[in-house]
């Protein structure tokens, strides 16, 4: 059976519908940054979903052809993920989505190189024929965070980022956003196919100890 990172990471990927406090050590993803309204259609953010998911397969899918990956084992490809900001903003602001600055990642599994990672676009452009010099390789340690499973409408996150905000105050400590540690979504949900009232999004944000 094929390795499947929300099972086998559950602490990461399947937190409860209340805040928890985890320390998410370094993993390395597929990346492409861009700025905009996520939901323009044909916009930036769906082509950059695109580019991911080609590149994505493209390793997925290397145990088929010339390219063997060294450790390679089967395994489901991670669920979409992204890291927000808005220039000059503390946290998120919802109403402004046209101000948003992110990063659309995808989890590589960790026999990944940056070798491999390099043949894979390389692959995919020439099989795509389109450009993928936007993505990269992007090592990220997020270390000690908050986090909680938001299920609703993506609009609707403000009231769950409260929560947390609250836990955070009752516990003893607070929010670490910086240009460096970044507020954070995991999609374990396809928008095009389940209603908003059940969309599940992982929200996950930095924090340190008050005093630190």
């Amino acid at each position: 059976m094929a390795f499947d990172y929300k099972k086998e990471y559950k602490e990461f990927y399947m937190p409860k519908a209340k805040p928890e406090i985890v320390t998410v050590p370094k993993m390395n993803y597929i990346a492409v940054r861009g700025c905009g309204d996520p939901n323009v259609e044909d916009g930036d953010y769906k082509a950059a979903i695109g580019l991911l998911y080609a590149v994505a397969f493209t390793i997925k899918m290397s145990k088929k052809g010339s390219h063997q990956i060294e450790g390679y084992f089967d395994y489901v490809v991670p669920p979409l993920e992204g890291f927000w900001w808005q220039e000059g903003v503390d946290g998120i602001d919802y109403g402004h989505k046209e101000d948003y600055q992110w990063i659309s990642v995808i989890r590589l599994p960790d026999f990944v190189t940056a070798d491999d990672f390099r043949w894979a676009v390389n692959e995919a452009t020439e099989k795509k024929k389109q450009d993928f010099s936007k993505v990269e390789f992007l090592t990220i340690e997020e270390g000690l965070c908050v986090q909680c499973m938001h299920i609703g409408s993506y609009d609707d996150e403000p009231a769950t980022v409260a929560m947390m905000d609250q836990y955070l105050e009752d516990n003893g400590y607070e929010n670490d956003i910086s240009a460096s540690r970044l507020h954070h979504e995991i999609y374990l949900s396809d928008a095009r196919r389940v209603a908003p009232e059940r969309l599940k999004t992982v929200i996950r944000h930095p924090i340190r100890a008050k005093g630190k």
